[in-house]
């Protein structure tokens, strides 16, 4: 759709939208939705790509119970990623800034 959701800044915190807002740019309230929600899978597939791109690093032939409960570097890249705005928020922060192109399939 458009741009990278790592440059836009999202609020961590879900608040109350007026609805009337949502429907500006489609005319409709479940066409927001749906674009909404179809950019929210595109960024939560980006993110999962990216996660599991990083944890190849951590990836070893071996398990132990040591590895596991040392490996620091493994657990702070956990909590950055849990610390990130849900792909949902960003969905919506975007679309309310008009940064999303979508366009329907009769056009």
């Amino acid at each position: 759709m458009s741009t990278d959701h790592k440059k836009h800044k999202t609020n961590t915190l879900a608040i109350t939208r007026d609805i009337n807002t949502f429907d500006e740019q489609t005319g409709n309230l479940y066409e927001a939705v749906v674009v909404i929600s179809k950019r929210a899978n595109q960024i939560a597939l980006d993110m999962k790509e990216e996660l599991a791109d990083k944890m190849k690093e951590f990836a070893t032939g071996r398990d132990t119970m040591e590895e596991i409960l040392e490996n620091r570097e493994q657990i702070d890249l956990a909590r950055h990623y849990e610390q990130m705005p849900k792909p949902t928020l960003s969905a919506i922060q975007e679309y309310l800034d008009k940064q999303i192109y979508f366009r329907r399939p009769e056009e």
